[in-house]
């Protein structure tokens, strides 16, 4: 679970905290994958043109 202490009552800076640590988690893109089903197909293409994106991406930061 989840914790944000909240300093000197600024909820606004807890609540942006939060956010952040939800984001990290991967929480909002778990819930999008979730959304509707995904064949093994469709789910395996995709993985591998992420992967592949990925690796040019790393490869233009690091070349």
């Amino acid at each position: 679970m989840t914790k944000v202490i909240v300093p000197d009552g600024n909820v606004d800076r807890a609540l942006k905290n939060l956010k952040v640590k939800v984001a990290r988690g991967g929480v909002p893109s778990k819930l999008k994958e979730r959304k509707f089903y995904e064949k093994p197909g469709v789910k395996n293409r995709r993985k591998k043109e992420e992967m592949t994106r990925n690796a040019r991406k790393h490869a233009r930061r690091y070349n």
